[in-house]
């Protein structure tokens, strides 16, 4: 039985030539980068090479990049840091965000009292820009916060009309692209972007390991305390053969970029015009051009038939999900369907499906035939 992976958007099979660079960190470079001798510059060398070249990549400076564990923490880093360091009084958000983000609100709620406003939601999955304006027009010290690629139904903001907007009315502006960056370019010299956090493993890297950046400037805290990584700003000695995955991982999604661009916009066509055809009463939820590799579609199936078309595809080898990887466990619907659906769309079946470019359009094929036998 051929397995087919179509769950991208949760994680991505890391890339060859990542593990073999990975393998050779492991192997060779086993310093620890805070050690004086040769063992310890060697690995401080591969951490730095690491950090310039993934600046590099976003046109950002090196002094601009700190590397953590991935999304979940530089979400919540930004958020805290702008309410404890920044004296923000007011955050901007939409109820489409990552858990990471929205959880997080909660909390600094809780904590500090702050303001939470959320923008719009438009049919379409689409921010209402218009509201935003009008909630920037109020005349406090705010954060906006809003996720450049919907991690769902992959609706994509326009980051340049944004950041341009929160400058207009100084506001300051993070943009969660963890399912964005190694997928698409980036010119940090061009977007007014203060705060951007990344994730190795939705670009083919190695999970635990992303990086956050920070515009040069701006006063951070740490979250922890301990020693001096990262300019002490986040203690714990750093795992170099993840960083240098990471960045490896971030070269070959960039130099491979058009063509994987390509690639996978056909996949992505070629599912929709199979489900239209196999599926007629199927739709797509949010916007039916949005990111090239994501795709929710909302399936003519009965509402007795949602629990068990995971289970009935998981049996034949075909992994897709029901929405975010952090969620997919769970009985309660999508809190981004939920915001875009009517009710009675809510209760019918919709399965989120991610690409890479190591699928192919029999891939696709054996999930139309899966679905078509339940």
């Amino acid at each position: 039985m051929k397995k087919v992976y179509l769950d991208n958007a949760a994680t991505t099979p890391m890339h060859p030539e990542v593990i073999q660079e990975m393998t050779r960190v492991i192997q060779e470079d086993y310093g620890n980068p805070s050690s004086t001798h040769g063992f310890g510059r060697q690995a401080k060398s591969i951490l730095e090479l690491a950090r310039k070249a993934i600046a590099k990549s976003i046109n950002a400076s090196s002094q601009e990049i700190i590397f953590t564990s991935g999304g979940t923490e530089s979400n919540n880093w930004v958020l805290r840091n702008a309410v404890s360091t920044l004296k923000i009084e007011r955050i901007i958000s939409s109820k489409i965000e990552h858990h990471a983000v929205l959880h997080t609100l909660e909390v600094l709620q809780s904590e500090f009292n702050i303001v939470v406003d959320y923008v719009d939601i438009l049919s379409n999955g689409e921010i209402d820009v218009t509201h935003l304006v009008t909630l920037l027009s109020e005349n406090k010290k705010t954060l906006v916060s809003l996720m450049h690629v919907n991690n769902e139904i992959g609706t994509v903001l326009d980051l340049a009309l944004i950041s341009r907007i929160c400058k207009q009315h100084q506001a300051f502006f993070h943009s969660d692209t963890v399912q964005s960056i190694g997928k698409a370019t980036f010119d940090l010299q061009e977007l007014p972007i203060d705060f951007l956090v990344a994730s190795a493993h939705k670009f083919h890297g190695p999970k635990g390991i992303g990086f956050m950046f920070i515009r040069k400037g701006l006063p951070i805290q740490p979250l922890f305390f301990g020693g001096e990584q990262e300019k002490g700003l986040r203690p714990g000695t750093e795992s170099i053969h993840n960083i240098a995955g990471m960045a490896k991982a971030l070269e070959l999604s960039l130099a491979e970029l058009e063509s994987n661009q390509k690639q996978i916009s056909d996949i992505k066509a070629y599912a929709i015009s199979q489900f239209q055809t196999h599926f007629p009463e199927s739709k797509v939820n949010g916007n039916a051009v949005g990111f090239y590799n994501i795709v929710n579609i909302q399936l003519p199936f009965s509402e007795e038939k949602t629990a068990m078309i995971l289970f009935h595809l998981d049996m034949k080898g075909i992994a897709v999900s029901r929405g975010s990887a952090c969620q997919s466990g769970s009985a309660k619907p999508s809190h981004v369907l939920a915001e875009v659906l009517a009710v009675d769309d809510l209760k019918k079946p919709s399965l989120r499906i991610s690409f890479s470019h190591f699928n192919t359009q029999e891939d696709i094929d054996l999930l139309i035939a899966a679905l078509q036998s339940i």
